[in-house]
């Protein structure tokens, strides 16, 4: 069974499971609308470890847009669709700004705090641990500023439906939103916590970065080296997910764990069953196009 993935949007959910995924909008007449979409294959090479984590932050981001799209339009907020240019700028802006916010800010301020305290300067692990420190606390600030907007909590309840839909699903409990509520708002494969590990594990990795680097150089190092980051924070999560009874990944799991109580709200029974819907249909899809590839391989046969 493959892993079931999810994400939060205007109204609604996204389900992913294997290379379907559905998205479920409660549309102003109160009704659940749907877009269901078929996603390519990728080429073995880019199923590797490491690489597929880098490829699947990619793949996340552009069927995360399209699915936020959908439900702008879906939920009643036609006016907030953006044209495809206007989209584009802001994909590139919104970049720029977390380039600025979660790797020059935080660099930067780590840079003044040397001046202050020569420790922290010539110390390659104390700089980066103080770097990473302050990437983690920017990081909280913003989560904490968006979460104040009325549309960000709908939003992060349907995050919280999003995750009790999929735990009731992994229990083998029936599908309805009474039995789905019994369930925790926070998962162990959520978003939130692979950026918390991201955090995390640039401390350790950027720590092999000489501390005798150029400003600038120290910049584009950290830049060049987040993907590889995103892969073994990938990977990490997808370890950690089946083996939270050990100890010592339970720790190590616990920080993004607690952020998503920040990220997470608690779900009405209504925004449940919107959820649910979504993964209904993305296990359908995919029993479907199982279903057609046994028969597309016993007429070749």
């Amino acid at each position: 069974m493959s892993d079931i993935g999810g994400q939060a949007v205007i109204e609604g959910v996204m389900m992913r499971s294997g290379n379907s995924y559905t998205v479920a909008v409660r549309s102003p007449e109160t009704d659940i609308v749907l877009k269901k979409e078929i996603i390519r294959d990728l080429p073995k090479p880019l199923k590797w470890p490491l690489i597929r984590g880098v490829v699947a932050l990619f793949q996340a981001l552009s069927i995360g847009i399209k699915a936020l799209l959908y439900s702008a339009e879906a939920s009643g907020h036609e006016d907030e669709k953006p044209s495809s240019a206007s989209l584009f700028f802001t994909v590139v802006l919104a970049f720029v700004i977390g380039i600025g916010l979660f790797l020059l800010l935080p660099l930067y301020g780590t840079k003044l705090l040397g001046i202050l305290s020569p420790s922290i300067h010539d110390s390659s692990l104390l700089f980066n641990l103080v770097d990473g420190l302050l990437r983690v606390l920017v990081f909280l600030v913003y989560i904490l500023a968006i979460s104040s907007s009325k549309d960000i909590k709908r939003v992060f309840q349907y995050h919280g439906a999003e995750h009790k839909v999929v735990h009731a699903f992994e229990a083998g409990v029936e599908l309805t939103p009474d039995n789905a509520d019994k369930y925790s708002t926070v998962h162990p494969r959520c978003g939130t916590s692979f950026l918390i590990m991201v955090m995390f594990l640039s401390i350790l990795v950027f720590s092999i970065i000489p501390k005798e680097w150029p400003f600038l150089d120290k910049f584009l190092s950290r830049f060049f080296l987040m993907p590889f980051i995103a892969g073994l924070s990938y990977e990490f999560i997808k370890f950690s997910s089946k083996r939270l009874k050990n100890p010592i990944v339970k720790i190590v799991a616990m920080p993004g764990l607690w952020l998503q109580k920040l990220t997470t709200g608690i779900p009405s029974l209504d925004q449940i069953e919107v959820a649910i819907k979504a993964l209904e249909e993305v296990l359908d899809m995919n029993l479907q196009r199982k279903s057609t590839m046994e028969c597309q391989k016993n007429v070749i046969g």
